[in-house]
């Protein structure tokens, strides 16, 4: 998999999947069943997005992808 495997093209792919959350529309559900769909939906974007954001690192086999979570400054 280290030959072959692309951590930056990875985190591509997060970035793809974050924007497809937040383009995609929301199906035909009512009730409680549609405010469920939303909130997947939000925890979905904030998850790849998170992961679109990493600087990630392949070094001996070992993935790391570091995020900053702290605020912006100013």
């Amino acid at each position: 998999m280290g030959d072959t495997f692309d951590p930056e093209a990875m985190v591509l792919r997060f970035r793809e999947r974050a924007d497809a959350v937040r383009r995609r529309g929301l199906p035909p559900v009512e009730g409680p069943d549609r405010q469920r769909f939303i909130d997947a939906a939000k925890i979905d974007f904030q998850d790849f997005a998170m992961l679109g954001d990493a600087v990630a690192t392949l070094d001996g086999g070992v993935l790391r992808l570091e995020i900053d979570l702290r605020p912006p400054e100013g």
